[in-house]
């Protein structure tokens, strides 16, 4: 995994992650150990889940917004290159190109 500057988003893949070994772990009990249909720790195993599952959708969302704004487009072909904005991914940024362009033209 890559380290992230944004100390949120780190903090979203991390939760992602717990979230993922709990859920995974609840639900491997749950069908290993069974459950009574009607006994009152059901009802309480049925709400951790919905709320697992909530906080791992928030981080996934959080964390697909960020990788949208921020990654670069990992197909090379024509297509996919063109419609990515490479703007802020340039070398120079704009104040640094217009006095490189001054200097190059006084020689």
């Amino acid at each position: 995994m890559v380290a992230d500057s944004d100390s949120n988003i780190a903090w979203h893949r991390v939760q992602l992650k717990k979230n993922r070994a709990e859920l995974k772990a609840l639900e491997t009990a749950r069908f290993t150990m069974g459950e009574i249909a009607t006994s009152k720790r059901n009802g309480q195993t049925q709400k951790t889940i919905a709320e697992l599952k909530r906080k791992i959708a928030q981080s996934e969302r959080a964390i697909a917004d960020h990788d949208k704004r921020t990654r670069r487009p990992l197909a090379t072909d024509l297509q996919s290159l063109s419609n990515g904005s490479w703007s802020h991914w340039d070398a120079y940024t704009q104040q640094q190109r217009k006095s490189s362009q001054r200097s190059s033209g006084r020689g």
